[in-house]
């Protein structure tokens, strides 16, 4: 027995030993790759004009002069300059290249600064005239099956919890998405909810700053991050990857939880509309760069066919460029209505970010007759189902005068087969009656 208990200990040694070995090859693998930029495109002095034009529509971020000063002024270093001065340099340029936007679809550049309604989708929902339609926090609050009030003491400002068939609807909502993709030859991946800034800043999202919506972890090798979306797990598993050409298109979806540090206080975004945690179906896809452009209305025709099933009116945007993140090469938007706020609200979006991230993170595919040729690849992101909001779209949507809220079609064999959500009594309802004083009684 003791032997048995020695080979045991022995063999978790040597599995934790090679888990090390497996962890260290990883940190080394991606620490390898080199983030690349299109230095054909970006230093070439003809192009400054059309840059800086980018730059102007794309939120202004990005300075196209100095990284053509910077690279000047490195490239006039005598030889004998030192080695110190040449990397500080360098470093200066590449964190300047990195600042610079994707380029824009030239379709886009024609909306100017507002998006183009590219359709409406089915009828805004109506209960009649006089009756009342309650917002999301007032409707669940009546049901109780959600909990928002009163948590700042144990688990901080915009938390919640979702209870009883409001928690099912949500688990409905992600199968749902999931049996849709799925059918559709996605390739499910459960990822990470921690990744390094390096994968997040290559992605295009920034982990500094006062406005930057990244919650960072205390660890003292490298700097951990809690992932806002699956968008940059995702591409962080193909870093420094080299695809055959012949497998291209890949397509993947994952569920995660995102965090995002900053939420906001407007009042038409109260409740659960933009909160520091929730639940999202993700789609992604790497793909060659004559097939981006299709992928990406793939992934819009999907997200409106899975929201115009469920009998939701919204309407689908093409964006324009100053609402475009720096990745994006083009970006659809898809917009509920949320009758209890009286607005449309962000349920959806998908993005072409081109070969911007790919060229971050080392993602490659390999083509020619003799597959000898590397090139980068494009990658494709869009949201098939972000939990909060589409709770919030489908409880202000289709709430019923009785206080319940019917259940569309398609969500059912997800929830039992149940048409409704009813309200659920917490306590027994509690009769008040008049007691008399007892000297009355006397």
């Amino acid at each position: 027995m003791l032997a048995f208990k020695s080979l045991s200990v022995l063999k978790s040694f040597h599995l934790e030993q090679k888990l090390v070995t497996y962890a260290r090859f990883v940190h080394h693998k991606f620490h390898l790759v080199k983030p690349s930029y299109d230095t054909d495109y970006l230093l070439n002095p003809a192009n400054i004009p059309e840059i800086q034009h980018n730059i102007e529509h794309r939120k202004g971020v990005g300075n196209i002069q100095l990284v053509h000063e910077l690279n000047s002024k490195l490239r006039s270093l005598p030889a004998n300059a030192g080695e110190a001065e040449r990397s500080q340099l360098n470093d200066q340029l590449q964190a300047e290249l990195r600042k610079i936007p994707n380029r824009t679809h030239p379709g886009v550049l024609q909306h100017g600064a507002d998006p183009k309604v590219v359709r409406y989708y089915n009828e805004k929902p109506s209960l009649g005239e006089g009756a009342k339609v309650f917002e999301f926090s007032e409707m669940t609050k009546k049901m109780n099956i959600f909990r928002m009030e009163k948590l700042g003491n144990f688990t901080g400002h915009k938390s919640y919890y979702l209870t009883g068939e409001l928690a099912e609807l949500e688990q409905a909502l992600i199968r749902y998405a999931l049996s849709k993709l799925l059918a559709r030859n996605f390739h499910l991946i459960t990822v990470p909810d921690i990744l390094p800034a390096r994968i997040i800043e290559s992605c295009g999202m920034s982990t500094h700053g006062e406005r930057n919506q990244v919650y960072k972890l205390n660890y003292p090798h490298e700097t951990l991050c809690l992932s806002g979306t699956s968008e940059m797990a995702l591409a962080g598993y193909f870093a420094g990857t080299v695809t055959e050409e012949s497998r291209l298109p890949l397509k993947l979806t994952a569920v995660s939880r995102c965090f995002r540090a900053e939420t906001s206080a407007l009042h038409e975004e109260k409740g659960i509309y933009r909160v520091h945690q929730f639940t999202k179906v993700e789609m992604f896809s790497v793909c060659r760069p004559d097939q981006s452009e299709a992928m990406l209305e793939e992934f819009r025709d999907i997200e409106v066919d899975l929201f115009d099933a469920l009998g939701v009116h919204f309407q689908l945007l093409d964006m324009p460029a100053c609402e475009l993140g720096a990745p994006a090469y083009r970006k659809y938007d898809i917009e509920a209505w949320m009758p209890g706020r009286g607005m449309y609200g962000e349920i959806s979006s998908c993005s072409d970010c081109t070969d911007y991230q790919a060229r971050r993170l080392g993602i490659q595919y390999r083509s020619g007759s003799d597959n000898s040729q590397l090139n980068y690849a494009h990658t494709v992101n869009g949201t098939a189902c972000a939990i909060p909001r589409m709770l919030i779209a489908l409880l202000e949507n289709f709430q019923n005068k009785d206080y319940t809220i019917t259940v569309p079609e398609p969500l059912r064999p997800f929830m039992r087969g149940k048409d409704k959500i009813s309200r659920k009594k917490v306590l027994p309802e509690l009769k008040l009656t008049k007691r008399l004083a007892q000297e009355e009684i006397c």
